[in-house]
């Protein structure tokens, strides 16, 4: 691969920008928190409903339900080999249904409860939340987050704690027992992913909320910490068989082009949704989305075809998959040309750590859940930190450096705890009921041995 000539464009990018981005990029602190996550916003002392923003936020959540069932579980299905198509989509959906019902019962008190905790005070519920919205009690009809119901609210999270798993599933594809692997979602979702987002998102008393981490939708809840449970269950369970040596094609390119396009158009509630409101913040969100999208897709075919001679549809959806990836996080706190920059990074870093790096340590990431989602997010959250100070995503005595230092610390934080935690919990259940399925399920394909039935005929 030509590297210069990858680098010299993208530096040639990063220059043209850097005018627009110290003179040209202002835009009014208002459009965007001032202050860290906006999961849950700042509420008026006595909040009244918006009919607005309860129309956007219930369209944000249809749109992020979207992304994993059909439009994950298309991406996924694409990517495999035919004799686990279902295999992948059921896991999808499958996790929908489980993580629905956990929410419910403890997920989202254990996730967003606020008791015991307060500004600058560090206890146990820094970490994580107690079980005073357990079974939803205290959500009502008129109960509000912000200026929507809470049901919206409580709704609208419940879809990033189903994604999140089911991004995991892309790692170990093909080789995972249908039983372990609810095991390890439902023991996951409630032990590291509830953690994390309260850390992050509860508001004043979270861990890393009071640090300043800035994290408007998700790079580090979501996709760092998805894409460092996919590299531990790849490790855990060990490489596909046959792996490096025999190929193993994706069985339909077609599906996987159509679930990226499902996750880009979905990924406007993902990312505009975050902002709780319909709003400037919103609006923003969006247009550095769709523009951080783009220009990853064009990294990643770039690199590729100067790398390979040729672009590949693969290659592009990966890309818009990274750009979205990156964007997550900052989405809320940058600007247009922060956006075309960070995009263009993630195409080219989630490239490189999805085919070179992955090649060189040899591990079996089978979707390129890591090299994509926990790159990806990982060089969000810091460029975050690079961008932000334009829409006012930094306080007042914070300077770039130290923000992107809090940023830094918020990545490693996310990376020691999901790694420790994921390891624990599969050693745990692969000593009670075993993780991999036996070498002759693994050959004979997950739809015929776990499932009975086939995604096609023969």
């Amino acid at each position: 691969m030509n590297l210069k000539k990858v680098l010299g464009v993208m530096g040639v990018v990063v220059l043209a920008a850097l005018p627009m981005l110290v003179f040209g990029d202002e835009t009014p602190a208002s459009t965007a928190p001032a202050v860290a996550a906006p999961a849950v916003p700042a509420a008026p002392a006595t909040p009244t409903l918006n009919s607005g923003d309860t129309a956007w936020m219930l369209t944000s959540t249809a749109l992020v339900l979207f992304m994993t069932i059909p439009g994950l579980s298309l991406f996924y299905a694409g990517m495999v080999r035919s004799k686990n198509v279902l295999s992948v989509m059921m896991q999808c959906f499958a996790i929908t249904a489980l993580i629905t019902v956990l929410w419910v019962l403890y997920g989202y008190s254990l996730a967003f409860s606020t008791g015991g905790m307060a500004k600058g005070v560090t206890n146990l519920y820094s970490f994580v939340g107690n079980f005073d919205k357990a079974f939803l009690t205290g959500v009502t009809l008129d109960s509000l987050t912000a200026a929507v119901p809470e049901t919206v609210f409580f709704t609208f999270q419940m879809t990033f704690a189903i994604i999140t798993p089911a991004l995991i599933v892309g790692a170990f594809a093909e080789r995972m027992k249908f039983s372990a692997m609810l095991w390890f979602m439902g023991l996951w979702m409630t032990l590291v992913y509830a953690p994390i987002a309260h850390m992050v998102w509860s508001g004043d008393g979270g861990f890393m909320w009071d640090l300043g981490v800035l994290d408007f939708a998700g790079g580090t809840v979501v996709h760092i910490n998805a894409g460092i449970a996919g590299l531990v269950a790849a490790l855990v369970l060990g490489p596909r068989k046959g792996y490096p040596k025999v190929a193993m094609m994706p069985h339909n390119l077609g599906y996987t082009l159509m679930g990226a396009s499902m996750l880009w158009v979905g990924w406007f509630g993902f990312n505009a949704g975050s902002a709780v409101a319909a709003n400037g913040a919103a609006g923003m969100a969006m247009a550095v989305t769709q523009i951080a999208t783009a220009a990853a897709a064009l990294g990643w075919m770039f690199s590729e075809w100067l790398s390979h001679g040729k672009p590949s549809v693969l290659g592009i959806a990966s890309g818009a998959v990274a750009g979205l990836v990156a964007i997550t996080p900052a989405s809320g706190f940058v600007g247009p040309m922060g956006a075309l920059i960070i995009g263009a990074i993630a195409g080219f870093g989630c490239f490189l750590a999805s085919t070179k790096i992955k090649r060189s340590l040899g591990y079996d990431d089978s979707l390129d859940v890591f090299g994509v989602h926990a790159i990806g997010g990982t060089i969000g959250a810091l460029l975050t930190g690079v961008f932000a100070i334009k829409l006012g995503g930094l306080k007042p005595e914070l300077t770039v450096g130290s923000q992107v230092w809090i940023q830094f610390i918020g990545v490693a934080m996310t990376v020691v705890y999901c790694a420790v935690g994921s390891y624990v919990i599969l050693k745990i259940v692969d000593s009670v009921i075993g993780l991999r399925v036996t070498d002759e399920h693994e050959t004979e394909g997950l739809d015929i041995a776990l499932h009975d039935e086939r995604g096609y005929n023969i």
